[in-house]
C-alpha cells in the first residue's frame, strides 16, 4: 500500500502500477502464442513489448535508486530500446520468464519508490540533451508509470 505521506500525484501513480503488478500478468497470459509473437513491420511483438517494459524497469530502477545519493541533480542516461529487444531474445523467451522478470523488477520499483520521503521527491534530474528542462525524481516516477501504461495500451 502506498504510503499516505507520498504526494498525491506519486501516491497515485505507484498505487496505478501496483494494480498493473497484479492484472498485467493475467493479461498476458490469456494472450495466445500467435497474439504474443505476432509482428507488424517495423513493430515490436506483445512479448517484446513487454521485453521494452523490463528494459525499461532494469533503466528506471537504477535511476531512481542511483538519484537519491547524487550531490547534484542525477544525469538521466539514456539506452538503446531497440538494439536491447534484440539482445535480449524476448521474441524467444519463455513468456512465464519474461512475465516473473518484469513482476519482480516492478516489485522492486514500488518497494524503493514508497520509501522516499517528499524531500527525496524533489531531487534534482537532468536530461543529457541541452533544451530539457530540470525536473524531478518524482516527475521521473510518475513518467515511468505513463510511459509503462502507454505500452500496456498496445499490449494488451
Amino acid at each position: 500500500m502506498s504510503d499516505p505521506q507520498l504526494p498525491g500525484a506519486i501516491a497515485d501513480a505507484l498505487q496505478r502500477l501496483r494494480t498493473h503488478v497484479v492484472q498485467v500478468p493475467v493479461n498476458v497470459l490469456g494472450l495466445s502464442d500467435e497474439e504474443l509473437t505476432k509482428k507488424a513491420p517495423g513493430k515490436w511483438s506483445s512479448k517484446e513489448i513487454l521485453g521494452h517494459l523490463i528494459d525499461s524497469a532494469v533503466n528506471n530502477l537504477k535511476r531512481f535508486t542511483d538519484a537519491q545519493f547524487t550531490e547534484e541533480a542525477y544525469l538521466i542516461q539514456g539506452y538503446n530500446q531497440d538494439k536491447l529487444v534484440i539482445v535480449n531474445h524476448y521474441q524467444s523467451i519463455p513468456l512465464a520468464h519474461l512475465i516473473a522478470l518484469w513482476r519482480s523488477l516492478n516489485e522492486q520499483i514500488l518497494y524503493v519508490a514508497e520509501s522516499m520521503t517528499s524531500e527525496t521527491l524533489t531531487h534534482p534530474i537532468r536530461f543529457g540533451q541541452p533544451d530539457k528542462p530540470e525536473s524531478t525524481l518524482g516527475w521521473l516516477i510518475n513518467d515511468y508509470v505513463a510511459h509503462l501504461e502507454h505500452h500496456l495500451k498496445t499490449l494488451l
